[in-house]
């Protein structure tokens, strides 16, 4: 497995998932609905396959650091679960990346998630 620099480097216990890493651990809900839209099914399924059954866990991990001050590490275990959210619903309900029936239609976040 190679090496990831640090800005996408994940808590040890979750390293696994870091293969996932430089496409789905961003900062932002616009980056993470972009890369959603640009990206295809097979990609989507994969992260949620591996990463699905890692959110509680993850959740859990993360509850136990404080969360205004996460290392960066735990930050990246964070987006990289705000972007299994984000597949979630073309993954298991719509089996397409865009919301059905919306046309060229799309939503801009102004408020962001933090950390």
């Amino acid at each position: 497995m190679t090496t990831l620099p640090m800005a996408r480097r994940l808590p040890a216990e979750f390293a696994d998932l870091e293969p996932f890493a430089a496409k789905w651990c961003l900062p932002t809900e616009h980056e993470r609905y972009h890369t959603r839209l640009a990206s295809t099914m097979d990609e989507m399924q994969a992260l949620y396959d591996a990463a699905k059954p890692r959110v509680e866990g993850a959740m859990v991990y993360l509850e136990k650091l404080p969360f205004d001050a996460l290392p960066e590490d735990a930050v990246n275990l964070l987006h990289l679960v705000y972007s299994t959210i984000q597949v979630s619903f073309p993954v298991e309900v719509w089996r397409q990346p865009r919301v059905p029936d919306t046309g060229s239609a799309s939503f801009d976040c102004f408020i962001e998630p933090v950390p």
